[in-house]
């Protein structure tokens, strides 16, 4: 039911924060891979609601809607509303897709991903087939779920 919705899933390792060292008060940036699509993420999140640290392990999704039956998203958020894929996740943010691009050639091209979250960045990088049917401009969902040590 949810895998038409779910664009991109993989479990992550938070590997540094803030390498560039800490830019604000209530943002950290995150350096994480992915154990099964060996991708790279930079992301920034809000620590002081979501507080992460280095080898934390945590599921993340990237969703085109939060709504079961694909139906698009109103904009507006209804706490009385039905469930929906926030319920099983506990740190969401809404997005757009600000850049999409690709570096290298033959067997070691990598692409990129770039999206803004209320100008929190995330850039995802790795295999060009596990971001090949996203697109410039986008609207996206990040969900973020830590998995027990």
């Amino acid at each position: 039911m949810t895998s038409n919705i779910i664009l991109f899933e993989d479990i992550f390792v938070v590997g540094e924060i803030n390498p560039d060292g800490k830019k604000f008060d209530k943002a950290c940036r995150i350096v994480a891979r992915s154990q099964n699509c060996d991708m790279s993420m930079q992301l920034d999140i809000n620590n002081e609601i979501y507080p992460m640290d280095v080898n934390d392990k945590f599921t993340m999704a990237l969703a085109s809607t939060l709504n079961y039956d694909g139906t698009p998203d109103t904009g507006y958020y209804n706490a009385a509303k039905r469930k929906n894929l926030a319920d099983k996740y506990e740190y969401v943010m809404h997005g757009k897709l600000y850049k999409l691009s690709e570096e290298g050639s033959g067997r070691s091209i990598t692409a990129e991903l770039y999206a803004s979250f209320g100008g929190l960045l995330m850039c995802l990088k790795g295999d060009p087939s596990h971001v090949a049917h996203f697109e410039l401009d986008q609207r996206v969902f990040l969900l973020i779920r830590k998995i027990n040590k």
